[in-house]
């Protein structure tokens, strides 16, 4: 039976009228301009290294865990699904679920919170703005321009995918926006496109899912403890009644496979209410709406908080997880000393950005160096930095 694909929206991104580029380029005889965009950022080193970057467990821990690349591409999935029923460009969802981690250090949340501390009296880190030095910056491939030269549809989406940021321009970890915003205007004060708001919304629909499967298969609860909570519990339940002597690993599998199924049918009904009551006719007006128009309902929005709360106090916080976090703290802080106390353990390449630099400057060449490690490379470089058996 063929699918019937639903008709472009009226305030889809027409890739056709794109903005273009900070720096002009010929168009490509292939690709769409957002095409082009996913294209580079999947060439990208900083893409590559998510591979062995990690969400909550740390890259030695087991290989069917999901990593920030794993996760990226689950995003991809979703987003590009969404947009395409909801009938905006998925290209462009697509390309901003792919390049929405690229800033994150290593170490998850732990690695993000240590850099937070370390960096705090030099102007401070955030993981967004990091992308944001990522794509436009840090990533040097081509001769004419640093960074990917991106359409300022999608640095406007990795930007404001969760709504105006203006409000942000003030904190010292956001200087990097602000500069950028002066000389290539992003429109900070409004939303951000239809297409980037579903890939904010498939980041939460994949994570939620993936820690509830990886908190299982991690034995840091069980399916039984699951059956209380909302959203995933019922379909637990229903799983369970559909498939009684079913293996529990492939019941775990089935029951997330059907919250997600929920919370992707949830953000495309809300979304079409909202379309049709707001009476949205052109990407401007989504942007000027003044209020998200990709969303969940009300209903799943407090579902998904209690489960959130599950996660949190079961997995999240679990002692596990908290040595691990510790751990990783631990190494992150001596290197971020180390380096700045004495940079010429640095490797050449970055050794040479400190040169001539104040306090701040060689503060954020050493972040930027350090938020760019995978896990893996992050445990090698401590050893090598602080064990005398590497000398031996």
């Amino acid at each position: 039976m063929a699918v019937t694909m639903p008709a472009r929206a009226p305030y889809a991104e027409d890739a056709s009228l794109s903005r273009g580029r900070k720096v002009d380029e010929a168009e490509s005889r292939t690709r769409t301009p957002f095409a082009r965009d996913r294209d580079r950022i999947i060439h990208a080193t900083a893409f590559r290294r998510l591979k062995e970057k990690t969400q909550v467990f740390v890259a030695h821990e087991g290989d069917h865990f999901r990593t920030r690349l794993t996760h990226s591409l689950e995003v991809a999935q979703i987003a590009r699904s969404l947009a395409t029923a909801l009938g905006l460009d998925p290209d462009l969802a697509e390309t901003l679920a792919l390049g929405h981690d690229l800033g994150h250090p290593p170490f998850g949340h732990a690695g993000e919170d240590e850099l937070q501390v370390q960096m705090q009296p030099f102007g401070g880190f955030d993981h967004n703005v990091q992308t944001f030095r990522v794509v436009t910056k840090l990533e040097r491939r081509y001769p004419r321009f640093d960074g990917l030269n991106l359409t300022w549809e999608t640095l406007e989406g990795l930007i404001k995918h969760n709504g105006p940021v203006v409000d942000q321009l003030e904190k010292p970890s956001w200087k990097a926006i602000a500069e950028f915003d002066t000389q290539y205007e992003l429109r900070l004060s409004t939303w951000a496109s239809a297409e980037a708001q579903v890939a904010a919304l498939a980041d939460d629909i994949a994570y939620n899912n993936h820690d509830v499967d990886d908190g299982v298969q991690a034995g840091l609860f069980g399916l039984d403890e699951l059956m209380s909570v909302p959203l995933i519990g019922p379909h637990v339940a229903g799983a369970r009644a559909d498939y009684p002597d079913c293996d529990p690993g492939i019941l775990r599998l089935e029951a997330v496979r059907r919250m997600i199924g929920a919370m992707v049918d949830d953000v495309l009904a809300e979304t079409r209410r909202r379309a049709e009551s707001s009476r949205v006719q052109s990407a401007e007006d989504v942007r000027m709406l003044g209020h998200a128009l990709v969303s969940f309902s009300r209903d799943m929005i407090e579902d998904l908080s209690a489960l959130r709360l599950f996660l949190m106090e079961r997995m999240y916080r679990h002692w596990r997880v908290n040595r691990t976090r510790s751990q990783a703290r631990r190494m992150l802080a001596e290197m971020f000393q180390l380096y700045m106390t004495e940079p010429d353990v640095l490797p050449g390449e970055w050794h040479a950005r400190v040169q001539g630099r104040d306090d701040a400057g060689r503060a954020r060449v050493v972040c930027d160096y350090m938020a760019g490690m995978t896990d893996r490379f992050a445990m090698e470089e401590h050893r090598k930095l602080f064990h005398l058996d590497v000398l031996s």
